[in-house]
């Protein structure tokens, strides 16, 4: 049974490129700042190099409505080039449990990636009215960057492996 305090969010992307070549990109936590919307001034605190894969605890830091946040996840699940789950362990929610899959369609050329979270904001019926009145929105805005945003990024990082024109070498 769920909670009514927890609240889903579910958001699909089509990706012009095979799971094993978009898993990379999302398995390094230094592309999330490059995903997320610079108003949020998010960052990376973890020291590099970071070794993905369960267990692995990553520090950020961010503003959310100019206020200064700590947010630490824990990577709960790794299953590369599939999927991995990671839950905060201290931030501004009471939960925070994102899914990230990825799926081949078109033959295996192509990806779907979906995103699930499971939230929660705590505070009880002021926490709610926040939900309603900003936090839904603020994370439907993020995830809507993050669809503008990674396609592009992920052509970037194609031609830099290759050696092409996005290359600095």
């Amino acid at each position: 049974m769920t909670r009514p305090d927890i609240h889903l969010m579910r958001f699909e992307q089509r990706l012009d490129a095979p799971p094993e070549a978009v898993f990379p990109f999302f398995a390094d936590p230094r592309n999330l700042e490059a995903i997320t919307p610079p108003l949020l001034r998010f960052r990376l605190l973890t020291p590099q190099p970071i070794a993905m894969g369960p267990g692995t605890f990553l520090q950020y830091a961010l503003r959310i409505h100019g206020v200064p946040v700590r947010w630490d996840t824990l990577i709960q699940e790794w299953d590369p080039p599939c999927r991995f789950v990671d839950v905060q362990v201290r931030g501004p929610y009471r939960l925070w449990h994102h899914t990230h899959s990825l799926e081949a369609i078109d033959g295996g050329s192509a990806t779907l990636m979906r995103d699930t979270v499971r939230y929660a904001v705590g505070f009880g019926v002021v926490g709610e009215v926040a939900r309603r009145a900003v936090v839904a929105r603020d994370v439907r805005a993020i995830f809507a960057f993050r669809a503008e945003r990674v396609p592009g990024l992920l052509e970037e990082s194609a031609a830099a492996s290759d050696g092409g024109p996005s290359s600095t070498g």
